[in-house]
């Protein structure tokens, strides 16, 4: 029976004694014993209950086993929903309830604040940690390592990645396996991956980048990976010379720079640096160039379409800008009024149409029509300009996300934590450049009687968000800039405090 994005990526392995994951100790696991994992974990969700089409979420660290349950839940059709592992429950709640998951899966440690969670609304809780251990592994232990593969279509739903814009609720972008598979197929292509290949995966896998884009392309390309539960300098320095490639976000980057033990000599032998999810300094790609002899290839892509442009291979990697449409993509820039297109060297919002792109929102079908042209291209909402020759730059996002260490952050969500605390009239959130992460959260607020208790306010945010959501600096102002129909001028908060974290490391 037919399974596309299972067949192409997985099944084609089947047998096969080549290394497919290599952990921090050097032990390796074969394709055929990943495989083995994955169909005893796709029984064990068959056992479960779990449908074709039911949807489970995931949050757990990195381990060989989280990536496995994404393999039994294409086997097996169920849709992956992965999950950062800094949400709280407070967060978590919204995605099984909007999902309607039936399992949610989730570190052992966080089991009295998610099981009745996930009870209240219908789905069941089962356990797995960084070890691979938990009462899914249990489950699935006595399962048999063969299961019969789901016949599924190109056009049925593999997952759910959430995403939002600066105002309302998490939105969850649905993926199918044609996206997904014809997205991999691509980039192995374009950036010339090869069995012989071995990436040092240091991303995490509840996003597009570490799990669709990094792990998606390794097994298109029958390669091997060394799987490091995050990124640690000290273990990707000493790994290094195992690999021959290595997709990051830019703070990766910056790190190695600022460690003098990175060396032309240690990276000599690598094949390709790619860098995504976060824009990569210009300063950054020049002084990599100046230690390594390598030109990093950066590339753009979101959650809803995964990777949409790309640097070439061969030919120039031109710093700051993020390259050519992927072939069988198609974008264009146009009016944000109008739609209409506009001409090479104007800046508009960046449209792209392609296989890559999503089927649309979950159960949210004005947002879909409103992003989602019927024609079937995607308004990205980032601003762009097309150049003569063809190579795309990101000049800004019509929206005020921000993007942290390649980690998306909503100010609305900050601010309506902010807006609530005792002291402070109102808030706004703002993303300021910064030389680690690319952008970090400055909270602006505006006191009112006695003032806000920051220590407090700092608490509270700790127990709301994840932590790369948390402001790093808090300043006050008497109001808030606005324009004559009362909206915050954002840009101009940014303006004003720009060099806030830059004065800050020369201090």
């Amino acid at each position: 029976m037919a399974n596309p994005l299972y067949d192409t990526l997985f099944g084609c392995h089947r047998g096969s004694g080549r290394t497919f994951l290599i952990r921090p100790d050097r032990t390796a696991l074969s394709y055929d014993d990943f495989l083995d994992l994955a169909a005893r974990f796709a029984n064990a969700l068959s056992a479960r209950g779990l449908q074709p089409g039911d949807r489970l979420a995931l949050q757990v660290e990195k381990s060989p086993e989280a990536l496995a349950l994404y393999a039994a839940c294409v086997q097996s059709g169920v849709i992956i929903l992965p999950l950062n592992t800094a949400y709280t429950g407070a967060e978590l709640a919204y995605f099984v309830e909007n999902s309607g998951a039936r399992l949610l899966v989730g570190d052992p440690a966080s089991e009295a604040e998610l099981a009745p969670m996930a009870q209240s609304f219908g789905a069941q809780f089962l356990t797995l940690d960084a070890a691979g251990q938990g009462s899914f592994a249990e489950v699935a232990a006595d399962q048999p390592g063969d299961f019969e593969t789901v016949s599924r279509d190109r056009d049925d739903l593999a997952a759910f990645l959430y995403t939002s814009g600066t105002t309302g609720r998490s939105k969850g972008a649905m993926m199918t396996q044609e996206n997904l598979l014809s997205n991999a197929l691509t980039l192995v292509d374009l950036w010339r991956f090869t069995a012989d290949d071995v990436l040092l995966h240091a991303l995490p896998i509840f996003h597009t980048h570490g799990l669709f884009v990094a792990t998606n392309v390794v097994l298109a390309a029958g390669a091997s990976m060394i799987f490091l539960p995050k990124f640690d300098l000290e273990e990707v320095l000493r790994l290094l010379p195992d690999a021959t490639s290595l997709m990051g976000v830019p703070t990766f980057y910056t790190r190695l720079l600022g460690d003098d033990r990175f060396t032309r000599d240690l990276a000599g032998h690598m094949r390709l640096f790619i860098s995504g999810s976060a824009p990569l300094l210009a300063e950054t790609h020049r002084d990599f160039e100046a230690r390594t002899g390598h030109r990093i290839l950066e590339r753009y892509g979101m959650t809803e379409t995964n990777m949409n442009t790309s640097n070439p291979y061969d030919g120039e990697r031109r710093a700051g800008t993020v390259g050519f449409p992927l072939p069988g993509v198609e974008l264009k820039v146009t009016d944000p009024a109008t739609g209409a297109e506009l001409p090479r060297g104007e800046v508009g919002q960046i449209e792209v149409r392609g296989a890559n792109v999503f089927k649309g929102y979950w159960q949210m079908p004005e947002k879909t029509a409103a992003e989602l042209r019927e024609d079937g291209f995607f308004i990205t909402g980032d601003l762009g300009v097309q150049d003569a020759e063809g190579y795309v730059t990101i000049v800004g996002r019509g929206k005020d996300l921000i993007i942290s260490g390649g980690y998306n952050i909503y100010p609305k969500e900050v601010e309506l934590v902010l807006d609530d605390q005792p002291g402070v009239l109102e808030s706004a959130v703002i993303g300021v450049a910064h030389p680690d992460l690319g952008e970090s959260v400055v909270a602006v607020l505006v006191p009112q009687g006695e003032g806000p208790d920051l220590a407090a306010i700092e608490a509270e945010v700790a127990r709301s968000l994840a932590r790369f959501k948390h402001p790093r600096r808090y300043v006050s102002l008497p109001e808030l800039p606005r324009n004559t129909m009362g909206k915050v001028q954002k840009n101009q908060l940014r303006e004003r405090f720009a060099d806030l974290f830059t004065a800050a490391a020369e201090g």
